[in-house]
């Protein structure tokens, strides 16, 4: 599975952004997925996670309520909604797909990256 992240930029406070993140092969609907973000100067850690039927997603508390993550399959897609953006949330956000967890090292597969920058 190769994996293509996109949709970062440059937001201010308080506004929205999309992630998306295109798979390619065709396991990708056995497949869950997650979402994954580094900080300069920190470590990667968790966003959010989807089961491969959708049924199921989890969150950081530090994004819970703000931040969606969705699917289709149908389109080999996997996305991230972000509302209500604030500084801390500027970063690198990476897509990954594996085992449904909050631990990255239960993804086999990950994306490039995309950059996401929050002004206050």
């Amino acid at each position: 599975v190769q994996l293509q992240a996109s949709g970062g930029g440059l937001v201010q406070a308080g506004g929205s952004l999309r992630l998306s993140c295109a798979a390619s092969g065709r396991t990708f609907n056995s497949l869950s997925m997650g979402w994954f973000r580094q900080a300069p100067g920190k470590e990667r850690e968790f966003v959010a996670a989807i089961t491969r039927n959708g049924y199921s997603t989890s969150y950081a508390d530090s994004v819970n309520g703000r931040f969606t993550i969705s699917r289709d399959n149908a389109k080999n897609a996997v996305y991230l909604q972000m509302n209500s953006l604030k500084s801390e949330d500027t970063a690198v956000y990476y897509c990954a797909a594996g085992r449904y967890s909050d631990r990255s090292g239960t993804y086999d597969y990950w994306g490039q990256g995309t950059e996401v920058t929050v002004s206050s």
